[in-house]
């Protein structure tokens, strides 16, 4: 079987797409040119009304998008850097995400806002670092967090197909990751199902995002010290607390190791749902970046900010130890 990297992934799963509904189309910075290798053979594939190229204008091509949206079609706005979600925060979650109400249901805003590299690391700077998911889950706005490519594949095409706004974020570090899979098992997943990554009896590890592959890591390194179950969210609005609460009530213990900074960050929401909903036996724990964590361009200052594989086993032996509240 052939193998599928988490860019060939993007790649299939938004051709797949304009492939089957005309009204997909893609647009954004350097698209043409395929920077990011998501578009890569698109232009001559769909030609320039369907792979639009766009100025430096976020807030106007990010309007304009959800204009197209309302008149009828499926625009996917392809952002390379992290912080430009920020610039049209104003446009995703005040306006896009609110249409279908403030119309009493008559306009839908059915856009796809990807993000191919969500949190550039190791010397980027500051302002291309950030994680914001947690900000647009705050919102209320769908957001989706795959860790693999074919949980990549069947997120990006459940965006595109639903008829609200989605923001997807594809971690820089999981562009790499690679999967033998067959492609005509590829398939949409639901938005707000979770994955068990490694089925454990002693204490469950929320990972989110590319910290999925650390947390399998630092599982197996404990192998002979504990059974340590690794859940995946998926997507972080929707949740599946149904999901974690089975998990939880399989092991007992928490620990949700997060890449975003730790005040009112998802491992924080994790903890408190958790905590008020679910039986632990033990108090749970969060690993995260530092509160108002600000990366620099120097990498040494820029790792030393990212949770680590040794603090996440810490973390569990920690909560492993603990005989209660």
């Amino acid at each position: 079987m052939p193998k599928l990297s988490y860019l060939k992934a993007l790649n299939r799963a938004l051709g797949d797409e304009m492939d089957r509904d005309e009204s997909v189309f893609v647009l954004g910075e350097d698209v043409n040119f395929a920077l990011t290798n998501i578009t890569a053979g698109f232009l001559k594939r769909y030609g320039p009304d369907r792979v639009v190229e766009v100025p430096l204008t976020e807030q106007g091509f990010t309007n304009f998008a959800t204009g197209a949206a309302m008149a009828g079609r499926r625009p996917v706005i392809e952002f390379q850097i992290p912080f430009l979600l920020l610039l049209v925060f104003e446009q995703i979650t005040n306006q896009a995400n609110k249409f279908l109400m403030m119309s009493g249901g008559q306009r839908s805003v059915p856009v796809t806002y990807l993000m191919p590299a969500a949190g550039w690391r190791a010397g980027w700077g500051a302002q291309h670092s950030d994680q914001p998911y947690s900000l647009f889950a705050h919102m209320g706005v769908k957001t989706v967090l795959p860790a693999t490519p074919t949980d990549a594949y069947g997120l990006l095409t459940t965006a595109i197909r639903d008829d609200d706004p989605v923001v997807f974020f594809g971690p820089l570090a999981s562009l790499g990751v690679r999967e033998i899979v067959e492609y005509a098992d590829l398939a949409p997943i639901p938005l707000g199902s979770g994955r068990v990554h490694r089925a454990g009896t002693d204490v469950t590890v929320v990972a989110l995002g590319h910290l999925v592959h650390e947390a399998l890591a630092v599982a197996e390194e404990l192998a002979d010290e504990a059974s340590v179950e690794v859940w995946d969210p998926r997507s972080v609005y929707p949740f599946d607390w149904t999901g974690l609460a089975e998990s939880v009530a399989r092991t007992g213990r928490l620990v949700v190791f997060d890449d975003s900074n730790r005040a009112c960050g998802m491992g924080a929401e994790i903890l408190a749902t958790a905590a008020e909903e679910m039986r632990l036996v033990a108090p749970p724990k969060r690993v995260t970046r530092p509160d108002g964590a600000i990366v620099g361009a120097v990498p040494e200052l820029d790792v030393a900010l990212q949770p680590t594989k040794a603090q996440l086993a810490e973390a569990v032996r920690t909560v492993l130890k603990s005989t209660g509240w």
